[in-house]
């Protein structure tokens, strides 16, 4: 046996061809940049406060408390206690009878929520319709199932008064998006609020996306995790509420975002069953099941929101409201030195135009690398504030039409947001020395 037939048996390609061209991932470069430079990071979407007490003390029960058996595996499908409020939860805000163990599924975090949907409803050449800007791993996720991403772009209508943008202002265009709909659509993915633009699509846009799947028979895998954090009054509304939706739409939700507890990795599914035995299959042969001491703990917190639904008290209520002020701070800071920031309606993340402040990076002819992405490094590496590209959310064909935006998380503790403003004061008076 010689080194020869060795190099000869390694020399086919190591990695699965549905890996092709989905290698490359902005959080790996933009986490590690922010790791090593930054002095506040506004990168990624986590929060820097606690997650709420209720929530903590639930988990400190679940650990020291008496059932030893929250230590061992609970149902692959969830954990009774959590499904069971889940659908009681999900009855109240769709207004029909839910099963635990069949409409309800819980998963390791809403990331892996999508990659069962895709893995289970996407065939070998489907397309399925994503809207732009979208949450990057819906285009790599389609592509791994063998299926064709078709891209749709929200598009940007500034308001001609001189006031600022808000995410209303991007909207899909009609006939564009009906276009896009062909015997060969399986799904379309909405992710409404949307990350990253904080845009929460309005009755009529959604009845438009509901029109065209019903018609063509499309199914709607519908991202919802951040329902609870809308603002300024606007209402989240659920496309599966929509007639004709709720057989073909698989919602999806996140403990992370609900409660900001983003490591805790507690996601679900809900919807017809339909559709999730087919998710219950490769979840079933992949992850098995999600730990049982944080579904037991997301249980109890939604147990106590239960009780306390659409009062003040409920932190569904309170939540928003201290992350639209949080929202209000970094707009009037942005706005203060010239970035002008495009008011999400929800979420975490406001996109914010660096037009005025590109004389500061140089640009680099002929670069493949789109601007913002120059930009954003430059800015983490001389200013010590992280952000990420908007670029970032879209397709290749259509990145370089969206290279004057950056993407800032605002769901920071107040002094993480002053110390981000402070180097924007910072580097404005630089400019205007």
């Amino acid at each position: 046996f010689t080194f020869h037939s060795l190099q000869a048996k390694m020399s086919r390609p190591v990695q699965a061809r549905r890996l092709e061209g989905i290698d490359k991932n902005i959080w790996v470069e933009f986490v590690k940049l922010a790791a090593t430079y930054s002095k506040v990071n506004l990168g990624q979407g986590f929060p820097d406060f606690p997650a709420p007490d209720f929530l903590r003390e639930a988990m400190m029960r679940a650990l020291s408390g008496g059932n030893h058996m929250l230590h061992q595996y609970t149902r692959a499908f969830g954990h009774p206690p959590l499904v069971k409020v889940l659908a009681q939860f999900f009855e109240k805000l769709l207004g029909r009878d839910l099963d635990p163990m069949t409409n309800v599924m819980v998963t390791v975090g809403a990331y892996q929520a999508l990659f069962c949907c895709f893995q289970a409803l996407v065939d070998e050449g489907d397309e399925v319709i994503i809207i732009e800007p979208f949450f990057d791993c819906y285009e790599p996720m389609v592509k791994m199932a063998g299926g064709t991403p078709v891209f749709v772009p929200l598009r940007p209508n500034p308001p001609k008064d001189g006031k600022l943008m808000s995410s209303a202002d991007w909207q899909l265009d009609p006939a564009e998006l009906a276009s896009k709909f062909s015997e060969r659509t399986k799904a379309i993915v909405l992710n409404s609020p949307n990350n990253p633009l904080g845009k929460v699509f309005s009755r009529g846009e959604l009845g438009l996306i509901a029109e065209l799947c019903v018609k063509h028979n499309v199914l709607c895998i519908s991202d919802e995790v951040y329902e609870w954090l809308v603002y300024d009054g606007k209402q989240h509304i659920r496309i599966a509420s929509l007639q004709g939706m709720w057989e073909r739409t698989v919602i999806i939700g996140s403990a992370g975002k609900t409660f900001s507890a983003t490591g805790w990795k507690v996601g679900w599914v809900v919807g017809p069953d339909r559709l999730l035995q087919h998710l219950r299959t490769v979840h079933q042969n992949s992850v098995y099941h999600c730990a049982t001491i944080a579904q037991e703990a997301v249980a109890q917190g939604f147990q106590r929101e239960l009780k306390l639904y659409g009062k003040p008290e409920s932190y569904f209520v309170q939540l928003p409201k201290e992350l639209q002020q949080k929202r209000d701070w970094l707009v009037q800071s942005l706005d203060g030195v010239g970035m002008k920031p495009i008011i999400p309606e929800g979420t975490y993340f406001l996109v914010a135009d660096i037009s005025p402040f590109k004389s500061d990076v140089p640009d680099v002819p002929n670069s493949d690398e789109p601007y913002d992405s120059r930009f954003a490094k430059w800015m983490v590496k001389n200013k010590g504030l992280a952000a990420i590209p908007l670029s970032a959310f879209y397709s290749e064909a259509h990145k370089n039409n969206y290279t004057n935006f950056i993407r800032f998380c605002f769901a920071k503790e107040e002094a993480t947001l002053k110390a981000a403003s402070d180097i924007l004061q910072k580097w404005k008076q630089e400019k205007t020395s």
